[in-house]
C-alpha cells in the first residue's frame, strides 16, 4: 500500500508538471527547467553521503571503536540482505538519526550521541532498523525524483510570465495563480510523499528488527526530546529535516499538509498494531 500510494502521488505531481506546461505553452522552457532540476538534484543525490554528513560533522566509527553498536547494525543489515552500511555519530544531545547514499552499497547511517545515551539497547536498535528500511526502500532515490520535478515546476512557475508567449492564452491574472499556486500543490504533494515513505519505514524496519514495540517506543522518546533539545545545525538548514526519523525542528507541532513527518502518535498505533 505505501508503493501504491507513492507512485499515485508521484504520478500526479508529474501530472501537475505536465498541465502546467500545457497551459504556459513553452515547450522549450520545460525541458530546460526539468533537466536543469534534474541535474541539480542527481548531483546532491550522488554526493549525499558525504555532503550531508560533513554539514552535520559526523564522524565515521567502526567495530574498534563502538564495537556494540557496530555488531548491532551489522546484524541489523543482514536481517535486512544489505551490505553492512558505512557507520557515523554526530555529537548532538538531541536523539535522532538519519540513513544517506545513492544506492545500498554506498550508504551510510548516523546516529546523534543523544540517541545512543538516551534509548536503550532495543530501542536504538529499531531506529536502526528504520533507517536500513529507508536504504532498502531506496527512498533517497524516490526523494531526488520527486525533487527533481517539485524544483522543474517551481522554475518553470517563476518563468511564467516570461513564457508568455502565443501559445499560451491565460490571462495575466490566470499566469500569477499559476506563479503562486503551482510551487504551493508541488510542495503540497512532495511532503505527502516523505510522510508515506515514513510510515513505509517504519513498518520494514520493524519486520527488519522483529520488535515493532522497540522502534514504537523509541519514536515516543525521541519526539519527546527532539521538541526540547536543539538541533543548531538541522535549525540552520531546514532543508535537511525531511532525513531524519523525528522532525528535529521544534517547529513541527501541527502536522500539517508541508510537514515532513506523519504523527508521532499515529507512527506509534501503527507499529503496535503490527503483528511481527
Amino acid at each position: 500500500m505505501g508503493y501504491l500510494k507513492t507512485c499515485v502521488l508521484m504520478a500526479a505531481m508529474t501530472a501537475l508538471f505536465m498541465g502546467i506546461g500545457a497551459l504556459l505553452g513553452g515547450g522549450a522552457g520545460i525541458i530546460i527547467a526539468f533537466v536543469m532540476a534534474t541535474a541539480m538534484n542527481l548531483f546532491g543525490w550522488w554526493k549525499s553521503d558525504t555532503m550531508v554528513l560533513r554539514y552535520y560533522k559526523a564522524k565515521q566509527v567502526d567495530q574498534s571503536t563502538v564495537p556494540d553498536f557496530y555488531n548491532m547494525v551489522e546484524q541489523l543489515a543482514d536481517n535486512a540482505d544489505l551490505p553492512m552500511p558505512k557507520l557515523y555519530i554526530i555529537e548532538n544531545d538531541q536523539p535522532n538519526a538519519f540513513a544517506t547514499g545513492r544506492n545500498p552499497e554506498n550508504a551510510a547511517v548516523a546516529a546523534t550521541t543523544g540517541l545512543l545515551r538516551r534509548l536503550d539497547s532495543g530501542e536504538v536498535a529499531g531506529v536502526m532498523a528504520h533507517e536500513l528500511a529507508h536504504i532498502k526502500n531506496r527512498d533517497t532515490l524516490i526523494m531526488t525524483m520527486t525533487a527533481s520535478i517539485a524544483g522543474a515546476i517551481s522554475m518553470i512557475a517563476n518563468w511564467a510570465m516570461f513564457m508568455r508567449g502565443r501559445d499560451n492564452r491565460m490571462g495575466l491574472i490566470a499566469t500569477i495563480a499559476v506563479m503562486i499556486l503551482a510551487p504551493l500543490a508541488a510542495s503540497i504533494v512532495q511532503m505527502a510523499i516523505s510522510r508515506s515513505r515514513e510510515f513505509e519505514a517504519d513498518r520494514v524496519g520493524a519486520e527488519i528488527c522483529g520488535k515493532p514495540e522497540w522502534l514504537a517506543s523509541a519514536l515516543e522518546k525521541i519526539a519527546m526530546k527532539a521538541a526540547v533539545i536543539d538541533n543548531h545545525a538541522a535549525e540552520r538548514n531546514p532543508t535537511t529535516a525531511h532525513m531524519f526519523i523525528i522532525n528535529p525542528l521544534h517547529v513541527h507541532a501541527i502536522d500539517g499538509l508541508f510537514s515532513t513527518h506523519p504523527k508521532t502518535k499515529e507512527r506509534v498505533r501503527r507499529l503496535r498494531a503490527m503483528d511481527v
